[in-house]
């Protein structure tokens, strides 16, 4: 089991060399600290604390600045446990994004929109009675159970507050993974409004590595026009369109300017 923590950015597609679309999610890493080792001995269980999101000190207790001086670090907004997990770390580490690699199978947790106080049939797509021909129901919540409990049942879907919960998406694909620039690419949607913390971890189910493929990527590359051959040393030199295209406009100056000296000479004689 591994894991880290990052910020849903929104999503996007890309496209693979065999010609496959991939609707992905772009999440931002951030190191991530390792705020507090725990073991069997100590704690009867093996886990480690993740902490991401520097907080300002005026914000925090006495005992969350403690806490972080033990790791070095700054007091964290946002911690998060993970049991069992992989290989061994140190209190104070950092883990970045390279902790995955593509094509690796994942879950994604994260904490579904609010969507405030809803109706039975939005919150549990139930159907409404006849709008028309002296009908008095339509949008109610229907019959409330039989006559012989004489109250409510349990788990009875009624109206209520809907979104605000922590869902997981089980056995999504890493489709990409940049250190340098600090996101990740998850195939298909996860929970969350953009800029809601999520927290990607090895999949509980499925913890094979898919087929490997290659994403296109957008690099700019210089294109080699015309090579030239030096005329000191004899070597080739590869030449792109723009420097071809400078060369011959300072070529074009220089013979405008000899054409312009040889004219004038030719006037004053």
């Amino acid at each position: 089991m591994k894991g880290i923590l990052g910020r849903k950015i929104g999503m996007t597609q890309v496209f693979t060399k065999d010609g496959n679309l991939i609707p992905v999610t772009v999440v931002e890493i951030t190191p991530n600290v390792v705020m507090q080792v725990k073991t069997v001995e100590t704690d009867g269980y093996s886990a480690i604390q993740l902490g991401v999101v520097d907080k300002k000190e005026k914000n925090a207790n006495r005992q969350e600045i403690g806490h972080a001086k033990k790791a070095n670090t700054t007091p964290k907004r946002f911690l998060k446990e993970l049991r069992n997990v992989e290989g061994e770390f140190t209190i104070g580490q950092q883990i970045g994004a390279n902790i995955f690699e593509v094509g690796e199978i994942v879950d994604v947790t994260g904490t579904s929109k609010g969507k405030g106080f809803a109706g039975s049939i939005k919150r549990h797509n139930q159907n409404r009675g006849p709008m028309g021909h002296g009908s008095h129901y339509h949008r109610g919540p229907g019959s409330l159970g039989t006559m012989l409990p004489k109250r409510v049942l349990k788990g009875k879907r009624l109206p209520g507050h809907m979104g605000n919960e922590t869902i997981t998406i089980q056995n999504l694909q890493i489709i990409e993974v940049n250190e340098n620039e600090n996101y990740i690419l998850v195939s298909g949607n996860i929970p969350g409004a953009k800029n809601s913390l999520v927290l990607i971890k090895s999949a509980v189910k499925n913890n094979k590595k898919k087929n490997d493929f290659e994403v296109i990527s957008y690099a700019e590359e210089t294109v080699v026009d015309e090579v030239v051959e030096d005329e000191n040393t004899g070597t080739e030199i590869e030449e792109s369109a723009e420097e071809i295209e400078s060369s011959s406009l300072e070529e074009t100056k220089e013979e405008s300017t000899e054409e312009s000296t040889q004219e004038k000479a030719v006037e004053e004689n």
